[in-house]
């Protein structure tokens, strides 16, 4: 039987338990390792800074958060409909946004429809029965005849007339005054518009002169508003044009070359 001693020591030695010394050891190592690692653990972003850095950093993020908040505050005025801010701050906003931030949409693209704007065109036939003057013919509802129900509407029909018109609005003042080259080609540009669509019709006679006016109404108020709007129609006459070879629609593509 072994004695007591002799356990001791081959315990001690063996490892079975760990003596006094190793034990105040390894308890020591312990509390030294937490304090290093509580003490010395990695930093990241900006605590990993020193302070000079830090404070520099965190006004840097204020200044760009702040430029970032104005950008979209002016964009959103620049695009908004008018409104009360936009009334007193316009120049502000504009100074602001042209000419690095310009932006060519609006804030409803497109704008909701306020006005319907049709184009009518009549001629001055001259045949057998002499000269007379043909009733106006909607060259719009031509359009939009084409255009309901068609499930693959042709681009002409959605877009030559309107572009047309608007290209000449643009070009022309309010007393029909072409305003240089761009003037003259709008007209051209209209009456090969007209010529096309009078073609298609059999009016017994030439074509000698035709005439291009655009009715305006404002779209109604609806049912629940109680807002008043007159949708009686306004016009634009244009004066008569004389019909010239180029203005055909067999002689418009040699003319163009």
């Amino acid at each position: 039987m072994d004695s007591y001693d002799d356990r001791s020591v081959e315990g001690g030695s063996g490892g079975a338990g760990p003596g006094p010394g190793r034990g105040e050891n390894t308890a020591s190592d312990v509390v030294q390792g937490q304090g290093q690692g509580q003490g010395q653990g990695a930093r990241v972003g900006m605590a990993a800074l020193s302070l000079p850095y830090q404070i520099a950093a965190a006004i840097a993020l204020s200044v760009i958060g702040l430029v970032a908040c104005v950008q979209l505050a002016m964009v959103f005025l620049h695009v908004a409909p008018s409104n009360t801010l936009t009334k007193q701050h316009g120049e502000a906003v504009d100074e602001w946004i042209y000419p690095e931030f310009e932006q060519n949409w609006k804030l409803f693209a497109p704008n909701p429809l306020q006005q319907n704007v049709a184009v009518h065109v009549r001629a001055e036939i001259v045949g057998a029965d002499g000269r007379r003057t043909t009733p106006w013919m909607s060259l719009s509802a031509e359009d939009g005849r084409a255009i309901r129900g068609n499930l693959l509407p042709s681009h002409i029909h959605q877009n030559e007339l309107r572009r047309g018109w608007d290209f000449y609005i643009g070009s022309h003042d309010n007393e029909n005054r072409a305003n240089g080259l761009r003037g003259e080609l709008s007209e051209h540009y209209l009456r090969r518009i007209a010529m096309a669509r009078l073609s298609e019709h059999d009016y017994g006679g030439t074509v000698e002169r035709i005439q291009i006016r655009s009715e305006t109404r404002s779209v109604g108020a609806p049912d629940w508003s109680q807002e008043k709007i007159s949708t009686k129609p306004s016009y634009r006459v244009l004066p008569w044009w004389t019909v010239s070879p180029t203005d055909l629609p067999e002689n418009a593509e040699g003319a163009g070359k």
